[in-house]
């Protein structure tokens, strides 16, 4: 039979009362009844079982509180539980979906702004220079700093603030800076930002972006500076080329005026960018490549050539928790040999370059990116490797045996479900042998695989069990007196009293056999399609 799509969540109140989401009040009322009659707890007096009861009632109590207001069905029809459980109040009484839908979107609209006013991003970075030459002739090894922050403040969803700063000293001598920006979005398509930096260049200026064509976006800027009065013009042009590139130009006019042309190639496995840049007193040329061996670990090439640099640099990087990652760069170029250690924490950084050489000796070159790329493979083989191997097979094992004790916990619940439904499920199916009518004599509902194994061979297995449940009992509950059996459609069967998810994840099929007028009758059905019994095309 052909699978069924499943339906978006807010079904499972439905499949615990056996109902259909069109279901009226009358037959609300009437499921709730039926099973409070079974599981009432106070119609059992052994501890155990009052205690199955108890929890069981709860659970319809529960639903039937919900499906049986109808604001609140409404509500659990459109956002399932989360949101009934989202907090969110809709005020006066409304009657139409579209109205409460309305309402719900406009109420996590001001949620999400509240959520959003809450929070202020920042990040930063600390660059501390050390320098080994100068050390070495007696002085200082440190030989500079900077420091620089930013924190970005959204005022509204239009509205935002980027406040930022950064020092930066040099020997006995040092600038600083200080920034404001504020950034409000035009439309989804446009925004604009207007700026102001005080310090060693204090400038004010605007920028407007916006999106032209579904793969291009235009942004042109204008900045002035207080000092001399001096006037920047810049454009750019960025446009997606493919699905994983995209291209961009950008022109500037003013002191320092300059046309730079840039590409950029992004997948999952490497991340490729390349810029050449002309200006009226200078030009240059930059590319880097990054490679992604797995989601912890990268490698980076990079190179700067023109008028004011010529450097060639490689390494890599590791994650080494969910927010950070390390890096060690080996740079060599005009200036000399450096290496430059970096710690990125969620929005901060911490860049250490240290310069290990002036001199460009090839044995020294060659040693100084020799012994760290080898001592690194060695910590990498012998140490670090091992150690996450052995820390993801744990968290395997132990994820394994987590969900090994839920799927044990669901079970046990299910048969005890099962237990109390026994007694009115075995009356009902008597009932059905004397008047030889709908008699359910094999359930099971878990692994389509499984399933099919076992209707073919009529047997089970091991791996079948663990796989696998038994659900006769509740089926034969749920015959009518009229001697028909219902699931219906769009809704998870592991959802009704008494049955449960063997195998979360994987497709299900529910097997049924059944007799009816003496004659032997068997099907199977998808997890979410619907089920009336007795049929004939079920004869075998």
């Amino acid at each position: 039979m052909a699978s069924t799509p499943e339906p978006e969540d807010g079904r499972e109140l439905y499949a615990l009362l056996h109902l259909s989401p069109d279901a009226s009040d009358e037959e609300i009322r009437r499921a709730y009844r039926q099973y409070a009659q079974i599981y009432h707890p106070d119609k059992y007096l052994d501890p155990q079982m009052k205690e199955v009861a108890t929890e069981n009632f709860q659970r319809i109590s529960d639903a039937y509180e919900i499906l049986s207001d109808e604001n609140k069905r409404q509500i659990y029809d459109i956002y399932g539980m989360e949101g009934l459980n989202s907090g969110l109040e809709l005020g006066p009484k409304l009657t139409k979906p579209e109205e409460i839908k309305e309402q719900l979107e406009r109420l996590r609209r001001r949620k999400e702004e509240e959520k959003l006013f809450a929070h202020a991003r920042p990040n930063g970075s600390i660059i501390a220079n050390f320098s080994v030459p100068q050390y070495l002739d007696g002085y200082g090894i440190m030989k500079g700093m900077g420091m620089s922050s930013e924190v970005e403040l959204p005022v509204s969803k239009q509205n935002t603030v980027v406040v930022g700063g950064n020092l930066v000293v040099n020997g006995s001598e040092g600038t600083g800076a200080a920034s404001t920006v504020l950034r409000h979005q035009l439309s989804s398509v446009s925004s604009i930002e207007f700026m102001a930096t005080a310090g060693l260049r204090s400038v004010i200026g605007m920028q407007t972006s916006r999106q032209i064509s579904p793969h291009s976006t235009a942004t042109s800027g204008l900045a002035v500076s207080l000092r001399d009065g001096s006037i920047n013009l810049s454009n750019a042009w960025t446009r997606q080329l493919s699905e994983n590139a995209v291209g961009n130009i950008q022109l500037v006019l003013g002191d320092e005026s300059s046309v730079s042309v840039g590409w950029q190639k992004k997948d999952e496995k490497s991340t490729a960018t390349g810029e050449i840049k002309f200006g009226t007193n200078f030009f240059g040329a930059t590319a880097h490549y990054v490679h992604r061996f797995s989601s912890k670990s990268h490698a980076r090439v990079a190179g700067r050539v023109g008028s004011t640099a010529l450097d060639f640099e490689i390494g890599g990087g590791r994650r080494i928790s969910e927010f950070s990652t390390v890096r060690m760069m080996y740079n060599i170029g005009i200036q000399g040999v450096s290496w430059r250690f970096e710690l990125h924490r969620a929005g901060q950084k911490l860049i250490i370059p240290v310069l290990l050489s002036t001199d460009l000796n090839a044995l020294f070159v060659t040693s100084a990116f020799a012994i760290p790329s080898t001592l690194y493979f060695l910590l990498q083989t012998y140490v670090v490797k091992p150690y996450y191997l052995k820390r993801e097979k744990q968290k395997t094992l132990e994820k394994m045996e987590g969900l090994s004790t839920q799927l044990t916990e669901a079970r046990k619940a299910a048969k005890k479900a099962q237990k109390l439904l026994e007694p009115v499920s075995n009356r009902k199916k008597n009932r059905q042998l004397e008047n030889n009518g709908l008699v359910i004599t094999k359930g099971l509902y878990g692994n389509r695989k499984k399933i099919k194994e076992s209707g073919e061979f009529n047997e089970i297995d091991d791996d079948v069990a663990s796989q696998v449940f038994d659900v006769t009992i509740p089926l034969n509950f749920l015959v009518t007196e009229a001697g028909q059996l219902k699931l219906h459609e769009g809704i998870k069967k592991s959802g009704i009293m008494g049955f449960y998810d063997p195998c979360p994840g994987d497709p299900k099929l529910l097997l049924v056999e059944y007799t009816f007028h003496g004659r032997k009758y068997k099907v199977m059905v998808d997890d979410y399609e619907a089920l009336l019994i007795p049929q004939d095309i079920h004869q075998f």
